[in-house]
C-alpha cells in the first residue's frame, strides 16, 4: 500500500458511472485490482465476470484483504449491500473501460503501444527499464494485453508518470481498435508476425492487417516502429500510412533499417550487442542472453528516443533488464552425471518463441 492517492472517491464515480451505496471510502484509494489474490490494502476493487468465477462472489473477500470500495453490478447490490464502501454500476466492465479513460485523459506521459505476434511482453519489460532511467514510468503487468488487462493497466497509472508502456493482445480481427483507442499511443511497435492464432486467421497477412489495427489509435505526429526483416514489413507500412501515420521506422539485420544489428555476442546470462541507431553506434549490454532479445532492444531504443530520451543512457539501462518469468529464464541444475541448464519459455509459447530459444540453446 502507498500513502498517494491514485484515485480520490469522488473521482471515481464520473468515470466509473457509478452510484454510491453505503458511504464513500474514508481515503481514496491507491490501486486497482480485480483478483483478491494479489489485492493490496487501500485497492479498489473491481468485480468482474469471468469464464469461471465471477468477482461479485468475493467482494466480501475483497474488504477482508483491505479493500477501500469495490465496483459492483446492480444485479448484486442488494446481496453485498454493507460489505463496505460501493461503486454500484450497469456493468462492471464498462466501468473499469470508464476509469481506464479517464486516466488517460488525465495523463501526460509519453505512451507506447507494443503489439505483435512474438516477443511483445519482453519488449515491454525492456521498454519498461529503458524508460525508468529517465522518469517514472509504468507499465502493464504480466501480459495483460486484452479487453480487460488494458483497461486495467491504464486504471492504475498514476497521474504522475512521465511514460507509460502497454502491451496489446488480440486473437480475432478487430480486439486492437477498441483497445489502442482507449491507450492513444504516441509510439506503437509491431515487434514481429508470425503464423499464431490461425485457428482464427486465414492466413499470415490477415494476421497483419489485423496487428495493424495499432495504427489507428496513434496519436497524430506519433511514430510506427516496424521489423524491417518481417516478410510482412511492406504490408504494414502500407498499412500506416493509410491511417495517416507519417513517421515509420524501421528495425532489424538489413542495411536499410533506421536501427540495424551490427554484432551481438551471448556470454552467458547477458547479451552484448553492438548497433547503428538513428545514425549512431552503440555498444551495449543486456541483462539476459538472446539475439531475438537483441533484435527487440532496437526498436525499444528507437521507441526511446522518440519518446525524448538520449539513445546512450537508454542503451546503458538494458543492463538492469531481467527476463519475465517464463521467458527465456535460465537455471541450472545439478543432476548425477552433471550439471545440465532449464531455459524456461513455458508463459504462453508458441512455435515461433520455441525457436528462439532453441537458437539459444546452440549460441
Amino acid at each position: 500500500m502507498t500513502d498517494e492517492a491514485l484515485w480520490t472517491p469522488l473521482a471515481l464515480v464520473a468515470p466509473l458511472g457509478a452510484r454510491v451505496s453505503g458511504a464513500l471510502p474514508a481515503r481514496g484509494v491507491t490501486g486497482v485490482s480485480i483478483d483478491t489474490r494479489t489485492l493490496a490494502e487501500g485497492d479498489l476493487f473491481v468485480a468482474l465476470k469471468g469464464d469461471n468465477s465471477d468477482g461479485h462472489d468475493h467482494v466480501p473477500k475483497a474488504f477482508e484483504a483491505g479493500a477501500a470500495a469495490a465496483v459492483i453490478d446492480e444485479a448484486h447490490a442488494q446481496a453485498v449491500a454493507g460489505a463496505g464502501p460501493l461503486y454500484v454500476v450497469k456493468d462492471t466492465l464498462v466501468a473499469l473501460e470508464g476509469l481506464g479513460r479517464a486516466a488517460r485523459a488525465r495523463s501526460k506521459a509519453r505512451i507506447v503501444a507494443v503489439t505483435g505476434s512474438v516477443g511483445k511482453t519482453t519488449t515491454k519489460e525492456l521498454l519498461r527499464v529503458a524508460l525508468a532511467s529517465a522518469g517514472e514510468t509504468h507499465a502493464s503487468a504480466a501480459s495483460y494485453n486484452n479487453h480487460w488487462g488494458v483497461p486495467l493497466t491504464l486504471a492504475r497509472m498514476p497521474e504522475s508518470a512521465r511514460y507509460g508502456v502497454f502491451e496489446i493482445g488480440m486473437n480475432h480481427a478487430g480486439e486492437i481498435t477498441p483497445l489502442v483507442a482507449m491507450a492513444q499511443p504516441h509510439i506503437a511497435i509491431i515487434t514481429r508476425i508470425a503464423p499464431v492464432h490461425l485457428e482464427h486467421f486465414a492466413s499470415v497477412e490477415a494476421i497483419a492487417d489485423a496487428k495493424a489495427e495499432i495504427f489507428t489509435g496513434l496519436q497524430r505526429g506519433g511514430v510506427a516502429i516496424l521489423n524491417r526483416d518481417d516478410a510482412q514489413f511492406e504490408r504494414l507500412r502500407e498499412a500506416a500510412g493509410e491511417a495517416g501515420v507519417r513517421f515509420v521506422l524501421s528495425f532489424g539485420e538489413s542495411a536499410e533499417a533506421d536501427a540495424s544489428l551490427v554484432s551481438c555476442e551471448i556470454e552467458g546470462q547477458i547479451t552484448r550487442v553492438t548497433a547503428r541507431v538513428l545514425g549512431q553506434e552503440l555498444a551495449y549490454t543486456i541483462g539476459a542472453p538472446g539475439r531475438h532479445i537483441a533484435m527487440n532492444s532496437l526498436a525499444v531504443l528507437m521507441a526511446a528516443r522518440a519518446a525524448g530520451l538520449d539513445l546512450a543512457a537508454a542503451a546503458k539501462a538494458l543492463a538492469a533488464f531481467e527476463p519475465p518469468a517464463g521467458r527465456g529464464q535460465r537455471e541450472t541444475l545439478q543432476a548425477a552425471d552433471g550439471p545440465f541448464t532449464i531455459i524456461d519459455e513455458s508463459y504462453n509459447a508458441n512455435p515461433a518463441s520455441m525457436r528462439a530459444a532453441l537458437d539459444l540453446l546452440g549460441a
